[in-house]
């Protein structure tokens, strides 16, 4: 299986990554709100994937209402766009793939509309996979022979329409036979790395290590960490990063012990309107994700709860920016700002 996510006669069909590692099974949506829940409950995960699973959440919306006057149909598509923009407010990839989407729309004969809005999501498909694999090839090139790479969460195949950004890279670097071990924290509470990133690297064949994401300071401590790589949910204009919670402390202890930091993410995570990581809305979910572990309650009842499920990395953190237009450094907004301006918003137009 190379893709979460995949189109079936007139259904979007994904992997349910909550049943993984011990589950491999497959949920069908047959409309708009079946994929929003799908994003709310975790099945479908990961900033590229969400924005993808959304675009065809458009085509499920098209499709229910194909016979509805145009007004209507365009209406019913938009009403769908704000239903889904809402399931995760902090991954940007998310609300870019509804833009287009909703201006494929817009432009599109009533009735043409299923068949253009599914050949759009077809094609930002395509183009994450193109995407993730330039930066695979841009990032490679960071990671010295037999290094020992700490990375959190999950970046790969299952985050994405396929390949994988920070873990593409890791992909490319195994793949030219370069000796690197991996080192993937647990990620609590949710343990996407214990459950995912684990996964995808046995899959790939990457020698790797799983660990607590509390052990990831004494491994830096012992010399044991040559490079961290992350991904990311929405990359300010200065370069600030939300991620996964947990990212920002990995990046102070890899200032602490002198490691490079490097962030891989498609351009369609950059978001020139938000000034700096202090706009960017933080999602905070359930309590029941702190309270219980496989179903299993952990803490007493009566304790309050605090969930985010994202924190932001200030830019001075970071070392280097990976991107499908290349490597960007500090300063981060010039960079950014070029790099969306040739190459940004139109790798991925739908219909391209």
């Amino acid at each position: 299986m190379d893709a979460p996510l995949w189109w079936d006669e007139g259904a979007l069909c994904l992997l349910d990554q909550t049943g993984l590692p011990h589950e491999v099974r497959t949920v069908r949506c047959v409309s708009w709100e079946d994929v929003a829940e799908a994003i709310r409950t975790l099945r479908v995960r990961g900033a590229p994937a969400i924005g993808i699973a959304a675009a065809y959440g458009l085509v499920l919306a098209a499709q229910a209402h194909a016979a509805r006057p145009s007004g209507d149909l365009l209406d019913a598509v938009r009403r769908a766009a704000a239903g889904l923009r809402a399931t995760r407010p902090t991954a940007v990839n998310l609300t870019w793939a509804l833009d287009r989407m909703v201006a494929v729309a817009g432009s599109s004969p009533a009735a043409d509309l299923p068949q253009r809005l599914r050949e759009a999501a077809d094609a930002l498909a395509r183009a994450d996979v193109a995407t993730n694999r330039r930066i695979g090839e841009h990032g490679a090139v960071l990671i010295p022979d037999r290094a020992r790479v700490l990375t959190y969460c999950n970046t790969g195949m299952l985050a994405t329409a396929g390949y994988g950004t920070a873990f593409g890279v890791l992909l490319r670097v195994h793949q030219e036979g370069r000796g690197i071990h991996v080192i993937a924290c647990e990620t609590r509470p949710v343990l996407q790395g214990a459950r995912l990133t684990a996964w995808e690297l046995l899959r790939a064949g990457i020698p790797a290590t799983l660990i607590t994401d509390n052990a990831a300071g004494s491994l830096m401590q012992a010399s044991g960490v040559d490079a961290v790589i992350v991904g990311a949910d929405r990359i300010a204009a200065n370069g600030d990063v939300a991620n996964k919670v947990g990212t920002y402390t990995l990046a102070v202890l890899a200032r602490a012990h002198g490691i490079p930091f490097y962030v891989a993410a498609p351009l369609s995570t950059v978001d020139l309107a938000t000034p700096s990581g202090a706009a960017i809305p933080i999602e905070e979910r359930r309590p029941e994700e702190i309270l219980t572990v496989g179903g299993v309650r952990i803490a007493p009842e009566g304790i309050e709860v605090r969930n985010p499920a994202f924190d932001v990395t200030p830019h001075h953190l970071v070392t280097a920016i990976v991107t499908d237009a290349g490597v960007i450094r500090s300063p981060y907004e010039p960079g950014l700002r070029s790099a969306v301006a040739t190459q940004g918003a139109d790798v991925s137009r739908p219909g391209r």
